[in-house]
């Protein structure tokens, strides 16, 4: 895997992708976000960094938790999830800075927050390893971090979109998407990053969608394949939507879609 690609993949997908993410995603990915937050144990008046924030899921909520006299900071390595999560501070009134930042090599000085945060993101750094041990550095001693990733590839009952574009265009979008979510992955990366009580925890979820077009939508426009997606034309897009239908087929609910998936989500501190 070329890294540079990779993130060049990344961040133009996710601009690609930015103005339906949280139509498609809000709800399906909220199970995560919340168990990610509960584990953070935000308290008022602390800083804390939100990584591949997006537009602002786990953000906002984390400014509710830290309050006026807090710090929130969001980054993305997508420029137009910075866009849409600066406006969006802005219409709620809510005071944050946003950047758009490499994961793997944050613009922070170490020791910067008391809880650095990473929902549904580490999948698409090509080094998750160094990610992580970014997310060592900028924290304070005795703060912790906390990331969420999508679970085993088997639990995970969209995980044929992958293949099913690959077989369309040549997208390099994510050749080791299921790999931290696998066993005990994740919780060896933060402990191999030097974080200390490790903990994970592995959680099942329904993403459901009411439509066959809802569940297209937030497969190939609102998610990480968007880039490629864009580049499909109009016998392709055909083609592929009816592959995909046919691999969630064992999940039809009435109109709609109820298809299985699974997170991980894994907290460490640093020590003092």
């Amino acid at each position: 895997m070329d890294a540079k690609l990779q993130r060049r993949v990344q961040r133009y997908g996710w601009d690609k992708a930015a103005e339906q993410y949280e139509k498609f995603w809000a709800a399906q990915l909220l199970p995560a976000q919340q168990l990610l937050l509960e584990l953070a144990d935000l308290k008022l008046g602390e800083s804390v960094l939100d990584i591949a924030c997006g537009t602002g899921l786990v953000t906002f909520p984390a400014a509710a938790a830290v309050g006026g006299n807090g710090r929130v900071v969001g980054t993305d390595l997508s420029e137009e999830m910075i866009k849409g999560i600066t406006a969006i501070a802005a219409e709620r009134g809510v005071r944050g800075e946003f950047s758009r930042q490499d994961a793997e090599q944050l613009e922070f000085t170490d020791g910067t927050f008391d809880a650095a945060l990473c929902a549904l993101g580490l999948m698409y750094v090509p080094d998750g390893q160094r990610a992580v041990r970014e997310m060592l550095r900028v924290t304070k001693p005795g703060g912790r971090a906390v990331a969420a990733v999508w679970g085993a590839r088997k639990n995970c009952g969209w995980a044929e979109i992958f293949p099913i574009v690959e077989r369309r265009v040549a997208s390099d979008v994510c050749p080791l998407f299921f790999m931290l979510g696998s066993g005990d992955s994740l919780a060896d990366t933060f402990a191999l990053a030097g974080f200390e009580n490790v903990e994970a925890r592995r959680i099942t979820t329904t993403l459901d969608y009411a439509s066959a077009e809802e569940a297209l939508g937030a497969s190939f426009a609102g998610g990480p394949v968007a880039l490629a997606y864009s580049r499909f034309d109009d016998a392709a897009r055909e083609s592929a939507h009816a592959e995909y239908l046919e691999s969630v087929a064992a999940f039809r609910d009435g109109a709609g879609y109820k298809v299985p998936g699974e997170f991980v989500v894994v907290r460490g501190t640093r020590a003092r």
